[in-house]
């Protein structure tokens, strides 16, 4: 299907170690859900290098189920080819490497995929508790770049309005 207007694309970041499940149901799940309800069409991006993505993605997955998937597709953005692509073609919508990762080492690589996601970003959902690693880091840039941010880790009355 064709949308008229380009797609709403949130990305979705979190620590490497991640063990705040419940928290995250309870607030990424209706997030979500509110997205799907008042958007055309939404692009959901995300990784797959820690915990927090693993778990996320269960949650984005839940919510698919509940809504349907005609106005979403979730894509997983990989740094560099998996040797077990085959899978992530079954649980994701879409796979893909940004065309700008090129040849790059793959330590650097992630930090290029990272940074590419937050530029693609019209709203950054993290779940960020420490002011260190790749998902520290990436909304420090979508801060930069002034990107809306929604840190699921804060606390409701923490929030920015």
């Amino acid at each position: 299907m064709i949308w008229e207007d380009s797609p709403y694309r949130v990305v979705l970041f979190g620590h490497r170690d991640f063990y705040a499940h419940r928290t995250l149901d309870d607030r990424l799940y209706p997030l979500l859900k509110d997205l799907l309800r008042t958007k055309p069409f939404v692009e959901i991006y995300i990784g797959r290098n820690g915990d927090f993505d693993i778990y996320a993605a269960t949650v984005v997955k839940r919510v698919q189920d509940a809504m349907g998937k005609a106005n979403s597709e979730f894509i997983c953005v990989l740094p560099y080819p998996e040797k077990d692509i085959e899978y992530y073609e079954k649980y994701y919508d879409n796979v893909m490497i940004p065309e700008c990762i090129g040849r790059t080492h793959p330590k650097g690589a992630i930090t290029k995929r990272n940074r590419w996601m937050v530029e693609q970003a019209d709203l950054f959902v993290c779940y960020v508790e420490r002011e260190e690693g790749g998902a520290y880091t990436a909304m420090k840039y979508a801060k930069k770049l002034d990107k809306p941010i929604i840190n699921l880790a804060e606390k409701e009355s923490d929030r920015e309005e």
